[in-house]
């Protein structure tokens, strides 16, 4: 039982991490429209996540449609689906606007991969443990990793959640996740990762939050000269090097990784 006497509640680590993805991360038939795969992790400060961020986005759902039985899905809102029909473009730029806000004000630090699919030149038959998914996966943890060593959170568990996406794909995941997690990453040693999975319909504010933030990356990296305000509003999310001096700055290649490495961004 939690002593409500203080707010300090001492959880076991500081941190709760979402995990979404956007894109397939099949080799065998890339869209020429979407030719990436990107993995996001939001990595929250569990008090901050627990007080506020989960808090916010109920604010907005009660607004918006008068109850909470909502999940924020970023493609149901591109695409104006199910209970996301806006009656103008002002109406759907004003609920955009309030999502960015909400995303802008959360305290929250983003990780994310994205894999180039069209260079990632590979015979998937003959290589098949080269899976675009696979690839991101480890580069994030890693970089998670790297994130508590410098947050002296390194030697305690952090859970992480990803959403289900059939028997299959969920027990090759974690089979890839625990190799990762015993020691096939750059470090090699255990990282102290334990992996959650969450039903598609569970209505989670962390799983929305990465869902909402992973396809913006995406666009951003194929398309930069275009007007993304979604990923303006991700830019000081990300871990970057330099702490919060840089926030906003010195993120390629620290919280934001691209595979194969492009010229310009040397891997860590």
């Amino acid at each position: 039982m939690l002593d409500k006497s203080t707010n300090n509640t001492d959880y076991r680590n500081r941190f709760i991490v979402y995990v979404d993805e956007s894109g397939d991360h099949s080799l065998l038939k890339i869209d020429d429209k979407y030719p990436v795969f990107v993995l996001a992790f939001c990595v929250f400060y569990q008090n901050n996540y627990i007080d506020n961020v989960v808090s916010s986005l109920e604010h907005l759902k009660f607004e918006r449609f008068g109850h909470d039985i909502i999940i924020m899905h970023e493609r149901d809102i591109r695409k104006e689906t199910g209970i996301f029909k806006f009656k103008d473009k002002p109406d759907k730029n004003n609920f955009i606007e309030k999502l960015n806000t909400i995303i802008n004000d959360s305290n929250f630090i983003l990780i994310s991969c994205i894999i180039d699919k069209n260079k990632l030149q590979i015979d998937v038959d003959a290589n098949a443990a080269q899976n675009p998914y696979h690839i991101a996966l480890r580069i994030c943890l890693e970089t998670l990793f790297e994130l508590l060593i410098e947050k002296n959170q390194q030697e305690v568990e952090t859970h992480i959640v990803f959403e289900c996406r059939g028997k299959k794909e969920d027990k090759e995941l974690e089979l890839e996740f625990r190799r990762i997690c015993s020691g096939a990453n750059k470090f090699s040693k255990s990282l102290p990762f334990v992996i959650v999975f969450a039903d598609k319909k569970v209505n989670s504010t962390g799983l929305q939050f990465a869902d909402l933030v992973a396809r913006p990356i995406g666009i951003n990296h194929l398309r930069p000269e275009q007007d993304n305000r979604a990923f303006e509003t991700l830019r000081s999310k990300f871990f970057c090097q330099g702490g919060r001096d840089k926030v906003g700055q010195n993120y390629h290649g620290w919280g934001l990784k691209i595979y194969p490495h492009p010229k310009s961004e040397k891997p860590r």
